[in-house]
């Protein structure tokens, strides 16, 4: 595939593609659309269902809920069987529908074909089907029209191109058909057109060069297809979890079991307590809780504006340390608005919302420029309609704003001759009558060709040199700080046309910028106080990502800013050790985005990418979390995207950000509740063994217990609100487990609690009976898990105030203790369970060590508390 046509002379391309001005003949053009086919976008090859399915198995979580429902089985315990292989269904199901997102990404480049376009067929201009376009074709494109295919412009006529979707330009790129250098980056290529693109004004012929998978966006869509979906974090971290919890389980169980048969149990007996120790110390609740969870985060966030495409991505986007966005309509308006007047003396900011009492000859510039602007609407041939020009757009606005209406200065002046911009003459000029029937132009434009046709100023002194000098100096210090700069003038003039320009009374100039969409500064400011840092990739100028990038808190000094032809430059390895300091990256492409967000994660980043616009597709999918845009977004970056802002605005990625550290902490906080319980469940039984001690459990209670105190209190945590400090506090490490030291020192000690107090319970009641002393040990161990709910709600004390923060807590507490006192007091459950009815003194003994591990996990909370004036991560 070729790739500097933007470089070759119109003579080169013409004859490189064998062809001419006058395009292809009918045969010709058939011929090579045998050759090069159809001018569609490829598709992703299909992926056999079977083999999608069969992904979604190989996890070991996955395997490890096989082994517990099989050992289940041959417990007996169907109920419980039937509950791990919905939690299966459920895994494998969620799996398996997002990993389709592949094939719908690919699908959605399709949308962007255009069905039918213009081309010179035989020497005359027919309709012909965009599928049906080869390069050699010459087509002709006007305002309103998408390109159909990428070309080399052979002729514009004020042609004015959107390219933000592939290139990130905020404004639209004017066209010509002079070739460029041939390092020029994509959006500085003139003289080509590409794909999928808009024309906002003029007209033009162009000289099809690539077709279908060769155009840009094409070979946008190959990059998509070949990132492949890389877990999540919380999918790693699960999948960890499960490859320690398997040897655990195995480990455990045979240890147990062991030491009962070295005490005389019998084979049947410790076959039993094997699969049921096996079975209880699998928390076959956590995948289902977790799945919960994330749906619940997904819930929030839907509430929030945030659509939520693929499950996981909801604690992703927690996880993430780093922020990569598109600036054009994500961190911008994406609406040019004039900020800036200058006229002579007078330099008036606007404030964009509505400007104070403008001095007399800023107003009076003000006012020429809106005579000179002109608003668009209607339809051009019935099938297009007309775009309003951003910078006509954003004038008239503001003259609204200041009381400067149109309509009205037309009905004063009547107009009677538009000479519209073309890039030629880098200006536009409206004609109109003045009171004695004289004819007056006002002109805007470039600065330097406005001012090549003044000859004095606004106070009627003559526009000299050094006067000139002097105001070119004026629109220097504009640009510097990131303004589109225009000048505007106004003079009589003998007739209508761009003779007659000459001698016009300079009034001053006109800053414009895409200006930062509400809220931006206030949410970047809020990632970075949760520790995240937010890094703009822009396909703008340098000078302009600089000014945005400082304005919004994103940049220090230049050294934060890296272009694209500097990233193509860099030795292998010089950007990772710059990927930490560079704040926004310029002029770049949808390669160099994709280069950033793979080097970010070189680096141990968890990246999530924001983008509308084709150009961040592939960037999108390679991200640890895509976010696109949902209504401006295109069908591309929506479809790559794991999540889609349906209002548009920079500040849902906070509130997202802020429901995925919720996600996770919720999930921390179940991990950590069935852990320390699943484990006191263990170290009840091994301290018994190795005492020589009978079983404190039979196999029936523990499968109870793991049916009772797992599932409610495990729900209920995953609905806890979240802590106060969320955003306040940095992002997890990357690559830290869940299980990390202090994690697994805290589930020890809270394990050790219940098993001292269980055990406790049991020795105490032993002289009344095993029968007693088993009920004694089954209850308090039952108990002082339902109560442990309280301290694997937060770090912090929830006694007091908090305690009804979250009403299902409450419930699910109220719920276990009921159910285990109906084990007790329910005749055919006490005889399943092997149970009997304990005395008053011994329910007061056994409530209060129920409750000890509780009294002890808030006193320790409490202390810790008030030690630093805040709660300590576990």
């Amino acid at each position: 595939m070729a790739t500097d046509w933007h470089a070759a002379s119109l003579e080169s391309a013409l004859e490189r593609l064998q062809s001419t001005r006058h395009g292809l003949s009918g045969a010709e053009a058939a011929s090579r659309l045998d050759r090069y086919g159809f001018n569609r976008l490829r598709s992703a090859p299909a992926v056999p269902w079977t083999s999608i399915l069969a992904a979604q198995v190989r996890g070991v979580v996955v395997w490890l809920l096989v082994a517990a429902a099989a050992t289940s089985v041959l417990a007996g315990d169907l109920i419980e069987a039937a509950a791990i292989a919905i939690v299966l269904v459920i895994d494998i199901g969620i799996g398996f529908t997002t990993e389709l997102r592949a094939k719908r990404a690919m699908m959605a480049l399709l949308a962007l074909d255009t069905p039918s376009a213009v081309a010179i067929r035989d020497g005359a201009l027919r309709g012909v089907d965009a599928a049906r376009l080869v390069p050699g074709d010459v087509i002709s494109i006007k305002a309103g029209h998408h390109v159909p295919a990428d070309a080399r412009v052979i002729e514009a006529h004020d042609l004015g191109v959107d390219e933000a979707a592939l290139t990130g330009e905020s404004l639209p790129v004017s066209k010509q058909f002079n070739p460029v250098p041939v390092d020029a980056a994509l959006a500085d290529r003139a003289s080509m057109l590409y794909k999928g693109t808009t024309v906002m004004r003029g007209a033009g012929l162009a000289l099809v060069t690539a077709t279908g998978g060769n155009t840009e966006v094409g070979h946008i869509g190959v990059l998509v297809g070949g990132i492949a979906l890389e877990p999540a974090p919380l999918e790693r971290r699960l999948d960890d979890l499960g490859r320690r919890l398997v040897w655990l389980t195995i480990g455990a169980a045979a240890l147990v079991a062991a030491l009962e048969a070295v005490h005389g149990a019998t084979l049947h007996e410790v076959i039993e307590t094997g699969i049921a120790l096996a079975v209880a110390a699998v928390p076959e609740a956590l995948p289902a809780v977790a799945t919960i969870s994330l749906a619940i985060g997904m819930h929030r966030m839907a509430t929030r504006r945030a659509l939520v495409r693929r499950l996981p991505a909801v604690e992703s986007l927690g996880s993430a340390t780093v922020v990569c966005t598109d600036k054009t309509r994500t961190l911008t308006s994406g609406h040019m608005t004039l900020v800036r007047l200058a006229a002579g003396s007078e330099d008036v900011p606007l404030d964009g919302a509505s400007p104070s009492a403008l001095p007399p000859r800023t107003r009076a510039m003000l006012e020429a420029a809106v005579y000179a602007s002109t608003p668009q609407a209607g339809s051009l041939d019935g099938a297009h309609e007309r775009i309003a020009d951003p910078v006509d757009t954003a004038v008239l606005e503001a003259g609204a704003r200041a009381g400067i209406d149109r309509a009205t200065l037309v009905h004063q002046r009547p107009s009677v001759a538009l000479l519209p911009f073309s890039s030629t003459r880098q200006l536009m000029a409206s004609f109109h009558r003045d009171d004695e029937g004289g004819l007056l132009a006002y002109v805007k434009g470039a600065p330097r060709q406005i001012l090549g046709r003044c000859a004095r100023a606004a106070d009627g002194a003559p526009l000299d040199v050094a006067e000139r000098d002097k105001q070119l100096a004026i629109n220097e210090a504009l640009a510097a700080r990131g303004l589109r700069v225009l000048a505007v003038a106004s003079g009589a003039v003998s007739a209508p046309g761009d003779a007659g320009l000459r001698d016009l009374t300079f009034a001053g100039f006109l800053g414009f910028m895409d200006p930062p969409a509400p809220g931006v500064r206030e949410t970047i400011a809020r990632l970075r106080a949760a520790g995240l840092r937010t890094v703009m990739l822009t396909g703008d100028q340098r000078l302009t990502a600089r000014t945005v990038g400082r304005d919004l808190g994103l940049l220090e000094d230049d050294r934060d800013i890296l272009t694209g032809p500097e990233l193509d430059a860099l030795a292998p390895g010089q950007l990772s050790a710059r990927i930490e300091t560079v704040g926004a990256y310029s002029r770049v492409s949808p390669e160099h985005k994709l280069m950033i967000v793979s080097a970010l994660q070189a680096a141990g980043h968890v990246v999530a990418m924001l983008g509308d616009g084709i150009n961040d597709a592939a960037a999108l999918r390679k991200a640890d979390v895509g976010v696109a845009m949902g209504d401006r977004g295109t069908d591309v970056a929506k479809e790559a995207a794991a999540i889609v802002l349906q209002d548009d605005r920079f500040e849902t990625v906070a509130a997202a950000v802020e429901e995925g550290r919720i996600v996770f902490d919720n999930i921390r906080k179940v991990v950590f509740y069935l852990f320390s319980c699943n484990l006191a469940e263990l170290l009840v039984l091994l301290a018994a063994g190795a005492a020589a001690l009978p079983a404190p459990l039979v196999p029936l209670q523990l499968l109870w217990l793991n049916i009772v105190t797992d599932t409610f209190p495990a729900l209920a945590l995953s609905l806890e609100p979240g802590e106060p400090d969320v955003m306040r506090r940095p992002p997890r490490p990357p690559h830290e487990a869940i299980l990390s030291p202090a994690f697994l020192r805290s589930i020890a000690a809270h394990a050790a609690l219940i098993t001292f107090a269980t055990l406790a319970m049991f020795l105490w009641l032993l002289p009344a009976g095993i029968e007693s002393a088993r009920t004694g040990a089954f209850m308090t161990l039952a108990l002082a898990q339902v109560f442990h709910l309280l301290n694997a709600r937060s770090d912090a004390p929830t006694l007091g105030r908090r305690l009804a923060g979250n009403r299902y807590a409450v419930g699910a507490i109220a719920a276990g203790a009921g159910l285990q006192m109906a084990a007790v007091w329910t005749g055919p459950l006490r005889e399943a369970l092997r149970v009997v009815p304990l005395h008053a003194g011994h329910w007061t003994a056994l409530i209060g060590a129920a409750a000890l591990p509780l009294i002890a996990g808030q006193a320790w909370r409490t202390w810790r508390s008030t030690a630093d004036g805040k709660p300590r991560p576990r």
